[in-house]
């Protein structure tokens, strides 16, 4: 998952939810090879030992967070803000002064680095560092380069220096296209935020988008709230399904009730994004969010996703058929099929037909195993090795955190991976991506080191063996290092286009795809070893994990294109023409097939509509394509290097500083169609002959 925010009109985004053509395949002109280190080691034994604990060094120099000096104490945030502040004053004035030409979008790209190389970073520890005072001050920081943001979200001067820019066609004309890209992008990021409107509706929209931000925070707080009940009030059995403390019983997730101000505050929230995107001059806030992606509006958006269920349809009524004959087999007095019940049952389903206990896979996935797997990956595929380093002393906000440096095989190092991968108190439950600082090209010709966080949620190693994986934590592994590699190559001239700084249709493929490598039976007996034995992963194992997750596969399928049609119509026309939980009833037995049961509100626990809000169905149609290049491309030979290269050429290495359909198409060899994106989904589900005939040696 890409961890993803955006302030204004400037741009600035954290990756998550996220180029001259310098690095294109390359290093690129101007950017020097970076130095091989001999302080790395092998990244596999780094991860299945503990961490070392620092060696007692009374003199040593506290380097800081990351390596920022200034963030050796929390006090170092406001000195860090301060100077990206008063940089920022300087570069404004500098822009405004300046004649229409290319350097203004240079100039311009650099403002929004030096703000983003704070409000990233702060981003990050506000949510993931285990002192509180570092959060705090973190917090601080975010709030006040925000403010910053929306004082040059209604600079005007610093608007008409880019508009008079992009209004010389001569000028435009010579611009190389990615500048060309780049200079276009921040002004829609301008524009979509009311810049070029008179005083009094720029006033209303930056009202507007203040109002969006608290309302997004309160839902955001609310779809996660858990509620806490006195244990005497619920049934002795279901006490072992929740999280007792003393006299109560935790209850959370879509278990939870919800109180009914969070509905109201997502009425408000969708209408409030409506407001403001017919405000700046679109007919939805989907059509306003749906600009620069793959899809480009929501018509295509509606059409993909009713042609991919009713392709669907007929699939998604036999697994219905297969999860309700289970439910009647262990259930038999109550036998009724309810939308809680798929992911139970056809996970008993799986395990009956497939034998697929995690405990038996658990022993071949050691976390040093699957780093070693994803770097015999990457090293054939694109000539990059993954070298574990010692972080400097106050490096790291955590002991156990990994250092990774990311070396090319000719062009050096390209960046930094730190891996934030163990349980801790506090910390976070989803698996994420962060970018914490963007590559860009600087003026002296050096390449700006891209700086990642993946944040994982692993055991930690016991006494007797290291960390062990489940299989689904494995592909949760490579999902997020897919993010990682595109963020390392793609190393682009701006910052504002960097890696994952892309449309979020386009920023899912990546990672997707490294879905593909990690259930392909050719990569995991690379690395799948038995931490005591030595022994490799079965082949038949490896085969029955894969065809396990095509088990009602349909259904799964199913559900995400309702969550998806779901998304789209709350962000389509306004006023909604009833409530939301009636446009949830009726969408889910449309789209669904279930009932929906009366008195739930299932939309109060759909926190994507906060960071997704019209773009959920990006996983559905990244997953397409992902399919087809997995197929064209990687199926036949997955260490293909010809193919990774290609891989990293035209995909890769542009970030978002390239239209991503031509992109694929680049990669494709061909404009895909909707039924195209549809046929690869549904082909995903067909058994795999080979994987038979393997179950059967």
């Amino acid at each position: 998952m890409l961890y993803a925010w955006r302030l204004g009109g400037l741009g600035l985004r954290a990756a998550a939810l996220w180029p001259g053509r310098a690095g294109l395949g390359g290093v690129g002109p101007g950017i020097r090879a970076r130095e091989v280190s001999t302080s790395w080691s092998p990244v596999g034994a780094a991860f299945n030992v503990k961490p070392q604990g620092r060696r007692l060094d009374l003199f040593g120099e506290r380097r800081g967070l990351f390596g920022v000096p200034e963030l050796s104490a929390p006090e170092g945030f406001r000195i860090a803000q301060e100077n990206a502040l008063r940089k920022a004053d300087l570069l404004v004035e500098r822009v405004c002064s300046m004649p229409p030409g290319p350097q203004i979008v240079l100039i311009f790209d650099e403002l929004s680095d030096s703000l983003c190389r704070v409000a990233d970073l702060a981003d990050f520890v506000k949510i993931a560092h285990p002192e509180r005072a570092f959060r705090e001050a973190a917090e601080e920081a975010c709030r006040s380069i925000g403010t910053m943001v929306e004082k040059l979200n209604t600079n005007v001067e610093l608007y008409q220096s880019l508009q008079k820019l992009l209004a010389d066609k001569k000028l435009v004309d010579s611009l190389d296209p990615e500048t060309r890209r780049v200079a276009e992008l921040f002004m829609f990021d301008f524009e979509i935020s009311g810049i070029h409107l008179d005083k009094e509706k720029r006033k209303r929209a930056v009202d507007l988008n203040v109002k969006i931000l608290d309302l997004s925070n309160i839902f955001l707080m609310g779809t996660n709230f858990p509620n806490k009940i006195e244990k005497h009030l619920l049934p002795e059995h279901i006490h072992p399904n929740f999280v007792v403390t003393g006299n109560h019983v935790i209850i959370d997730g879509l278990h939870a009730e919800a109180p009914d101000d969070l509905l109201k505050c997502l009425e408000e929230l969708l209408s409030n994004r409506d407001l403001l995107a017919k405000l700046v001059g679109y007919s939805t806030y989907s059509h306003r969010a749906l600009q620069g992606t793959i899809a480009k509006n929501p018509e295509t958006v509606m059409q993909f996703l009713e042609k991919l269920s009713d392709k669907l349809s007929e699939r998604t009524i036999k697994d219905f058929e297969m999860i309700r004959g289970m439910k009647m087999k262990l259930n038999p007095q109550n036998s009724e099929l309810m939308p809680w019940d798929p992911p139970y049952y056809s996970g008993v389903i799986r395990a009956e037909r497939y034998n697929i206990e995690p405990s038996l896979y658990c022993p071949f996935f050691s976390l040093g195993a699957c780093m070693e797997g994803l770097n015999i990956l990457f090293t054939k595929l694109l000539g990059i090795t993954l070298y574990a380093e010692q972080p400097a002393k106050g490096e790291v906000w955590c002991e156990d955190v990994r250092k990774l440096a990311v070396v090319h095989e000719s062009e050096g190092l390209l960046g930094y991976i730190y891996c934030d991968f163990f349980q801790r108190a506090d910390k976070p439950h989803q698996d994420c991506h962060f970018t914490i600082r963007g590559g860009r090209l600087k003026e002296d010709g050096d390449y700006q080191l891209p700086v990642v966080v993946l944040m994982l949620n692993l055991p930690h190693s016991s006494r007797n063996s290291p960390t062990l994986l489940t299989p689904g934590m494995m592909e949760n592994l490579f999902h997020e290092m897919g993010h990682a590699m595109h963020s390392m190559l793609g190393r682009t001239r701006y910052q504002h286009v960097t890696g994952t700084r892309c449309p979020t249709d386009f920023a899912e493929v990546p990672s997707v795809l490294m879905e593909y490598f990690a259930n392909d039976y050719r990569v995991v007996t690379q690395f799948a070893r038995h931490y005591q034995t030595g022994q490799s992963l079965p082949k038949n194992m490896v085969s029955r994990l894969c065809e396990s997750k095509k088990v009602c596969a349909a259904a799964d399928m199913q559900l995400q294109v309702f969550y998806a049609t779901l998304d789209q119509i709350y962000h389509g026309k306004h006023p909604l023409r009833t409530s939301t939980t009636d446009i949830l009833r009726e969408t889910q037995e449309k789209f669904y097939g279930l009932p929906y049961v009366p008195n739930t509100a299932w939309q109060l626990r759909f926190s994507h509509l906060v960071g997704y809000g019209a773009k959920y169905y990006s996983y559905l149609m990244s997953r397409a394509v992902a399919s087809m290049v997995w197929k064209e491309c990687f199926q036949q030979d997955p260490f293909n290097r010809v193919a990774g290269e290609r891989y990293r050429r035209e995909m890769l290495a542009h970030g978002g500083g390239k239209e991503p359909m031509l992109m694929v198409q680049g990669m494709l060899q061909k404009c895909p169609s909707i039924d195209d994106f549809v046929n690869a989904l549904v082909s995903d589900l067909d058994p795999d002959f080979e994987t038979f005939l393997m179950d059967s040696e």
